[in-house]
């Protein structure tokens, strides 16, 4: 594909499923779409460096502060959202652009966002890259459940009831809670009993070296206006999720799909996922799968942009080259 055309971001926000949605949009308007879904604690801002890369390469880079996040709505009740919420604001995103399908990338939360559309919207979805979280299928058991066993100590357990996470984050300016969260080096995100996991969590004395205290302000700015019970609600849905998403069970995601993990991942060992990933249980659910293990850490399009950025571009060409040959 020819490159050219990068732009400069562009800002909007889109009238979608009951709420505002806010989108970060960089590269020619008659590009292939590529929807780049964020995680938890991040913004629309966590995708600068591939929407820059995939601008250059012609590509339509679209992505959304999600419900909850940034400049978008955050509804107050937890109810708005479930996955059922979260993957229809992006279906209803494509249908006010009119793109019937698109290329997406998600990380982290993303991630699970991005599996969820293609296991619902298989058709909208050209390819899949998704980093850090891979698709887990639907397990006999709520979310809480298969989490009780490691203790209240948990970090999803502690996020389980409104308010406590918020109260404890509190006690932080929010660039504190921010650092606190990109810099896990941890093996499991379990704090020792009697103790939240915010505070358990280290903050570097030095600055991360792949995002700038200009960057980190950006992202703490949003924060400290949003709050974070938004995206906090995504993880006190686990459970009404599982029961939603009953009529999939047992279902395979058959969009291609490109999985991305850092070795050094906090997630590699608290969720099995390293041995889920290698033993081929992922290529079971994920049939068209290609896995690439890299060196790094969660933050991985940012912390390793140019190595993400060549695993997506060169994944995304394979489409667009046989459709530019057929």
């Amino acid at each position: 594909m020819a490159a050219g055309g990068a732009g400069e971001v562009r800002h909007w926000k889109a009238a979608v499923n009951g709420i505002s949605l806010h989108i970060a949009e960089r590269g020619p308007a008659d590009g292939p779409a590529v929807l780049l879904l964020h995680g938890f604690p991040e913004l629309w801002l966590s995708w600068r460096h591939q929407m820059a890369a995939l601008a250059a390469r012609g590509f339509r880079a679209l992505a959304p502060d999600l419900r909850g996040y940034g400049d978008s709505d955050a509804p107050a009740d937890p109810a708005a959202y479930t996955i059922f919420h979260i993957v229809g604001d992006l279906v209803a995103l494509l249908d006010h652009l009119r793109l019937p399908k698109v290329f997406v990338v998600g990380h982290d939360w993303g991630a699970l966002v991005a599996w969820h559309l293609c296991l619902f919207r298989p058709d909208r979805v050209r390819a899949v890259v998704n980093l850090g979280v891979p698709y887990f299928p639907r397990g006999p058991q709520p979310m809480t459940e298969a989490f009780a066993a490691l203790g209240d100590t948990f970090y999803i357990v502690q996020f389980q009831e409104p308010g406590r996470a918020e109260r404890a984050f509190g006690r932080y300016d929010v660039a504190t809670v921010l650092k606190k969260f990109y810099s896990i080096e941890i093996d499991e995100l379990i704090a020792p009993p009697g103790v939240e996991i915010i505070d358990f969590l280290q903050a570097p004395s030095s600055p991360l070296p792949w995002i700038s205290e200009e960057e980190l302000g950006q992202y703490a700015e949003k924060f400290e206006k949003s709050g974070f019970t938004g995206p906090l609600n995504y993880y006190r849905m686990l459970d009404t999720n599982w029961k939603l998403t009953a009529p999939w069970n047992g279902a395979k995601i058959t969009v291609p799909a490109k999985f991305i993990l850092g070795e050094k991942d906090v997630g590699l060992r608290s969720f099995g996922t390293e041995h889920y990933v290698k033993s081929g249980g992922l290529k079971g659910t994920v049939p068209d799968l290609e896995v690439a293990i890299i060196e790094g850490h969660h933050f991985l399009q940012q912390e390793k942009a140019e190595r993400v950025n060549s695993e997506i571009l060169s994944y995304f060409d394979k489409f667009t080259n046989d459709e530019a040959s057929a």
